[in-house]
């Protein structure tokens, strides 16, 4: 498994895109597989997307080793990562006796958020043999504490602090770096100084790869929309007229198909 870091690192040197998504279940995972996507990330945004949770903040690990299972049912080609979530890494133990059972599940790698603060985390994983994507920028699990979503390098102070976690988890051993909704300029500069890919949602074109949670890009949660997420499909709408056509034809209302 730890060949992914070679992997990736020949990707960036050939100037080969990462495409990423997320997926949390067979037939989804299985359809992002076969459309060509390299990477498939059972996210812990499963808790707002398919949970309905406020937040990620409520899943657990179980849940995780759930969906984690049922998206190694359906992948044949692309790496399945998949997020520790929140108070599941708080030491190195913890981090690998955790992304063990998920590696079990069906995992390739794990993903977990933070910067310099988790190396030990990240170097622990490594050394046990379990691929590590690090996530840097806003951080999902800490939106609590953030108050919400914020652009992340906006002022020098900052921007250096990414710049320092960047260094830090390429150090550390991961095979590449998730950078979130940080400044554009700033994620092409990191990018251009790291030997790892990194892999942006909502940083810009400058990463080697893109990552989006597939409900955003095909419309599945019509709810809450990202500024950054490019919608290619209405899935909302198509499921909608669906099931209310079907409706009105078990209601019998007239000029309707019966099901």
């Amino acid at each position: 498994m730890n060949d992914l870091a070679g992997t990736f690192r020949a990707r960036k040197s050939a100037g080969e895109k990462i495409a990423a998504l997320t997926a949390y279940d067979y037939p989804t995972a299985r359809l992002v597989d076969e459309a060509g996507a390299d990477l498939i990330l059972v996210g812990d945004s499963l808790g707002m997307v398919v949970l309905g949770y406020p937040d990620t903040t409520a899943v657990t690990l179980d849940d995780m080793i759930r969906h984690t299972g049922a998206v190694g049912r359906g992948v044949k080609n692309a790496v399945i990562v998949t997020d520790l979530p929140i108070d599941t890494y708080r030491t190195p133990d913890e981090a690998v006796t955790n992304a063990r059972r998920l590696i079990a599940a069906g995992a390739q790698a794990v993903k977990l958020e933070g910067g310099a603060a988790l190396a030990p985390q990240i170097r622990a994983l490594v050394t046990a043999g379990i691929p590590v994507l690090a996530h840097i920028g806003m951080l999902p699990q800490h939106i609590r504490e953030e108050g919400g979503y914020k652009v992340k390098g906006r002022t020098a102070e900052e921007a250096e602090a990414i710049r320092h976690d960047a260094a830090a988890v390429q150090e550390a051993g991961a095979f590449a770096v998730v950078m979130e909704i940080i400044i554009p300029g700033l994620a092409a500069e990191i990018t251009a100084d790291l030997q790892i890919p990194t892999i942006g949602i909502g940083s810009g074109e400058g990463c080697d790869g893109q990552i989006l949670v597939l409900h955003d890009l095909v419309g599945l949660y019509p709810w809450f929309k990202p500024k950054f997420a490019k919608q290619r499909a209405d899935t909302a709408s198509a499921i909608t007229a669906a099931v209310r056509e079907y409706a009105a034809a078990v209601h019998g209302d007239t000029g309707m198909t019966p099901p």
